[in-house]
């Protein structure tokens, strides 16, 4: 028996690894999946393709069109005695108490865009301002006049009259791709014009509650309190954007920076140039999103649509028809599965121009014909006084 073992046993053991190799290598021929890894190997290449070790050319041209503003204005403030808080003595003197007046400043930039001393910037910088003063890169400072701006895009239109100004050149910002390089240049908190470097980490950012109308790009290149209507600008020191605003939980940039893009930006500014404010249609309403328990109960789970919420007396939409509860399907063929998108389109249809509204309403599907209206300019806000 022992003999036979080893007789048999060595031819025995080697068919056995020679067909757990096969199965190994090949286990299609055994019926078994093929547990082959297919990677993608990049092609060897005979030269590396490396970025630009500097990117002075595109700041040396973009800079000189960046300048600091520096805005001033008066707030009228309390005189801090304690007995200007006692009940009785306000009880006898009413509101009539004294003042004081001192002067508030604070930072920004903004971005000259034409030889003719058109700026651009926040409307949040400028806004309540009794003075703002323009600082150039080559030393020259002048006082700006605000031509108009724009509160629902937060943007501001200004003024200055000099010789021989620098203007940025423009570039395309909806050619931009995630990823580019991005350089942002401004006034963080006075120190005077700074250049700071990222990346596209985003664009058509919305839905962010900060302006009404939101389509903002993101960048990771650092943007702290005074860059606020700076420029971002790409590699080649085209602008691309305006610079708005932070996400922040410290106050200080942490590589989440939001810019408007030029196309908006510029749209803002010929309208203000030409019209005093931006034009923009408006029909009146007020819709709220479609959900799940909504979409079931007017029977439409796989059509997108908008419910009106609220209609203004005497708007367009109210002229032409529309009421509560309508769920508006369509607007001009367009579906309406975004309130913010489709109102945006309402926005930029010309006033006194006719669209068609596809609508459901009690299971039946109408089409109601609006004449946009001009949309009213916001409500200004109410002076704060301090204390």
């Amino acid at each position: 028996m022992f003999k036979a073992l080893r007789f048999f046993g060595w031819p025995l053991l080697t068919g056995i690894l020679i067909a757990l190799l096969v199965i190994q290598r090949f286990p299609q021929w055994v019926g078994l999946p093929s547990q082959d890894v297919n990677l993608q190997q990049a092609p060897q290449s005979a030269s590396v393709i490396q970025g630009p070790v500097s990117y002075a050319d595109a700041v040396a041209i973009a800079a000189p069109a960046v300048a600091n503003l520096y805005t001033t204005k008066v707030v009228n403030k309390s005189a801090a005695h304690p007995l200007f808080e006692d009940p009785q003595f306000r009880r006898f003197f009413g509101d009539n108490l004294p003042k004081q007046r001192r002067w508030e400043s604070s930072l920004g930039s903004a971005v000259i865009m034409s030889p003719e001393g058109y700026l651009l910037t926040n409307n949040h910088v400028t806004s309540g301002a009794d003075q703002i003063v323009v600082a150039l890169k080559d030393g020259r400072e002048t006082l700006a006049r605000v031509i108009g701006s724009d509160p629902e895009t937060d943007l501001a239109v200004l003024k200055i009259d000099l010789k021989n100004i620098p203007s940025i050149t423009i570039g395309r910002s909806d050619g931009i791709h995630i990823g580019d390089v991005a350089l942002a240049i401004g006034n963080p908190f006075g120190v005077g014009q700074t250049v700071t470097m990222g990346i596209i980490s985003a664009t058509g950012r919305n839905q962010l509650g900060l302006n009404t109308y939101e389509d903002f790009i993101q960048t990771d290149a650092a943007i702290n309190p005074g860059n606020s209507g700076g420029a971002l600008v790409d590699a080649n020191g085209n602008l691309t954007g305006i610079n708005t605003a932070i996400f922040s939980k410290s106050g200080g940039s942490q590589g989440i920076g939001f810019a408007i893009p030029t196309k908006l930006a510029l749209e803002v500014m010929k309208s203000i140039i030409e019209h005093g404010q931006v034009i923009r249609g408006w029909l009146g309403i007020e819709v709220q999103p479609m959900t799940e328990e909504l979409a079931e109960s007017f029977n439409l789970k796989d059509r997108p649509g908008i419910v009106v919420a609220g209609i203004f007396r005497d708007g367009p939409a109210q002229k032409a028809g529309l009421q509560l509860g309508d769920v508006i399907l369509s607007i001009n063929g367009e579906p309406a599965g975004d309130g913010r998108k489709s109102m945006n389109q309402v926005a930029r249809t010309r006033p006194n121009d006719k669209i068609a509204i596809q609508v459901m309403r009690k299971g039946k599907e109408i089409t109601l014909n609006a004449e946009v209206g001009l949309r009213p300019p916001p409500a200004p806000a109410a002076p704060k006084e301090e204390k």
